[in-house]
């Protein structure tokens, strides 16, 4: 067949399946090492807050006032 013919009317789509299965395979790859990073403790994956630091971190964001901000403090204190 010559420059025409049949088989060429069609490379296009082996070309844009060969595409998308690297960018398929690329993504699957990314998104595996980015939850491998998650459980190993690694990138932006935090240990657990103590409810001390919970309760600062509200007082500091200004969620809770001072008056509530003691009071909860001192329940924590008992424990």
């Amino acid at each position: 067949m010559g420059p025409g013919g049949f088989g060429m009317g069609w490379m296009w789509l082996w070309w844009l399946l060969l595409l998308v299965g690297v960018v398929v395979v690329v993504v699957g790859l990314m998104l595996a090492w980015r939850s491998g990073d998650r459980s190993r403790g690694g990138g932006t994956a935090r240990r657990p807050s103590s409810a001390r630091e919970i309760l600062d971190e509200r007082f500091a964001r200004g969620e809770i006032d001072e008056e509530e901000y003691r009071a909860r403090r001192r329940v924590l204190d008992e424990r």
